[in-house]
């Protein structure tokens, strides 16, 4: 590789300007998310500090050099700890990308098909229910606090388990890919308080798994039957119809029409 220029006696060459632009694009993005939190703030700092880092080894100044990497080693481990829930909801959007979700399916056409249908039936009798359907996230321990099924995702296995008669009726639903894994779960529920105070349990637990989770739930109000989606701690939409609900799920689920 051929050397482009010299930084004390350091060789920078091709290789290393891409790799400087790939670290500075990954840094960009990583601020974008974090910018206007306290996270941000501290990320900057943690910027400058692998830039002097930089500079001073490349300019072969070491005692200095030594001090700011004890810093950095420092301001890490403390960024870590600081904003585990900044830094969980980062990787949970990582996750979220298009380019994860093509290479990680979620479900079949026949899995949203029969959410949708059960979700519009139960709508129209007025009866509450909770959906959640699982993406990256392990939801083991919400999974174990309900009664494991192992179904294949239908309409009808839905609706008799959202049946006011059912013992089940009260907890949420966990799917994962083509299964209904378990019912009758506990969610947490979110601490937020920007909610609605008119919103019930159901939509205060589908907004408490979505702050922890990248599942994406569906609630359907048992006063109104109106139907709710819920994702990344927030409501995408409050009053869903046929159409908006499949084509939500579609895109979030981000599946082929020939699964």
């Amino acid at each position: 590789m051929i050397d482009l220029f010299k930084i004390g006696f350091i060789k920078v060459s091709l290789i290393d300007i891409i790799d400087i632009l790939l670290v500075t694009w990954i840094f960009y993005k990583v601020y974008q998310y974090f910018k206007e939190t306290r996270a941000g703030q501290m990320l900057i700092g943690l910027i400058i500090l692998l830039i002097a880092s930089f500079l001073f080894n490349a300019f072969g100044i070491s005692a200095t050099s030594w001090l700011i990497n004890q810093f950095q080693t420092i301001w890490v481990v403390a960024f870590v700890i600081l904003f585990q829930p900044e830094i969980r909801r980062l990787l949970i959007y990582v996750g979220q990308t298009r380019f994860f979700r093509t290479i990680f399916r979620v479900g079949t056409s026949r899995s949203l098909e029969a959410i949708v249908e059960a979700s519009l039936q139960l709508s129209k009798n007025r009866c509450g229910a909770l959906i959640v359907v699982q993406r990256e996230t392990g939801l083991r321990i919400y999974k174990e606090t309900g009664t494991s099924i192992k179904g294949e995702v239908t309409s009808g296995l839905l609706l008799s388990i959202f049946n006011p008669g059912s013992p089940l009726h009260d907890g949420a639903v966990i799917l994962q890919n083509t299964l209904v894994e378990a019912a009758g779960c506990i969610l947490p529920l979110t601490e937020s308080d920007m909610i609605a105070p008119d919103m019930g349990t159901r939509h205060r637990a589908a907004l408490g798994l979505t702050e922890e989770t990248d599942a994406i739930v569906i609630v359907v109000s048992e006063e109104r039957g109106a139907i709710a989606a819920a994702e990344d701690g927030r409501f995408a939409n409050l009053d869903m119809d046929e159409m908006t609900l499949r084509r939500f799920l579609n895109e979030r689920l981000f599946i082929s029409s020939g699964d």
